[in-house]
């Protein structure tokens, strides 16, 4: 299994909009995904717009070429992609 982590970081007061659209997100397409296996949030309590969103998948290739060029990918940024102050910061990690 391979945990996708992105460090997101929204605009200032719009978490009480992006919280349950990103909820929508996860639930409503990037769950379609092939090789999703599930997803955390957490919000920062010194940062108020930034989070931390947990996504496991079956490979890394589900990911970066199964997901990202599919166009589940323009529906995930569509709905999310607007509260964004700049792009996520996404890194991959494996267990050993």
């Amino acid at each position: 299994m391979i945990l996708e982590i992105a460090d997101i970081r929204i605009n200032p007061g719009r978490q009480a909009e992006f919280e349950p659209e990103l909820q929508r997100a996860i639930a409503t397409v990037i769950s379609k995904a092939k090789g999703f296996k599930g997803a955390t949030v957490r919000r920062s309590i010194e940062s108020p717009e930034r989070y931390v969103l947990q996504v496991q998948w079956e490979t890394l290739e589900d990911h970066t070429k199964g997901f990202r060029e599919s166009p589940l990918f323009g529906e995930w940024r569509a709905i999310i992609g607007p509260f964004f102050a700049a792009a996520p910061n996404v890194e991959h990690f494996q267990e050993f």
